[in-house]
């Protein structure tokens, strides 16, 4: 694991842009494709903002393939759809081809879009294990990421699959990726940046374990993977060791 700290999260955003064009590079020169799992907020949108004005012709976007850790139960019209956010902040700009893009079919209900949503991965990856290039996540202040919500039964989900759960924290149902999903991820980086998600990078990062209260503790790759946190300094603030 390494920790990217930067004084401001304009800072933060332009190293992981870097580091997502760098990521996408590595894998189309020994693939030629680059899959990435995208992040729902607003966050990363700033993220796909500053990809569209610095990098679109400085990435080989038509050989990127794009997916969702996770997904509301709404329809992808809705202004909570992470789809909507990513399809005018990324996807639109840039010209994406639709063939490229994987939404979260949320039209079949949460339980059923979440087995659509594996079946898909299972035919990208040819049946073999589902391995992304790069996994984008934020983290909440409730130290949840993706949707692996504190105390939700999703969290001792052993297989890498995405499922659905009704969290009664927000009164939703929400569709997400499994950590052993994420983990299985070549490359995962957390974008966090603002003094209100201190306490929670302090209890992922240095607090005991405790995943039914910090879930994002199960957030560790398997293998060679690469775990890179981008923070701002306020982000980091409660931290003891940077």
């Amino acid at each position: 694991m390494k920790l990217n700290i930067f004084k401001t999260a304009d800072e933060v955003l332009a190293s992981l842009a870097d580091y997502f064009a760098k990521t996408a590079k590595e894998a189309i020169e020994k693939n030629d494709r680059f899959s990435v799992a995208l992040s729902g907020g607003s966050s990363p949108k700033k993220l796909h903002e500053l990809l569209v004005a610095k990098y679109s012709d400085k990435i080989e976007w038509e050989k990127i393939f794009f997916f969702f850790g996770d997904e509301r139960d709404v329809p992808l019209t809705d202004p909570q759809s992470n789809y909507l956010m990513a399809k005018q902040t990324l996807f639109d700009p840039l010209g994406i081809d639709p063939s490229h893009i994987f939404a979260v079919q949320t039209t079949l209900g949460a339980e059923e879009a979440a087995k659509d949503y594996t079946r898909n991965l299972i035919r990208f990856f040819d049946g073999h294990n589902a391995c992304f290039d790069l996994v984008i996540l934020g983290l909440g202040d409730n130290s949840h990421t993706a949707s692996l919500f504190p105390h939700t039964p999703v969290l001792t989900d052993e297989t890498a699959s995405v499922q659905a759960l009704y969290i009664d924290e927000v009164k939703m149902n929400r569709i997400t990726f499994t950590a052993p999903l994420i983990n299985n991820a070549h490359h995962i980086a957390f974008l966090v940046y603002g003094e209100g998600k201190a306490e929670a990078v302090k209890h992922i990062l240095e607090d005991a374990k405790d995943i039914p209260n910090y879930p994002a503790q199960l957030i560790k790759p398997n293998g060679k993977g690469d775990l890179q946190w981008f923070l701002d300094e306020p982000a980091a603030s409660k931290l003891e060791k940077k």
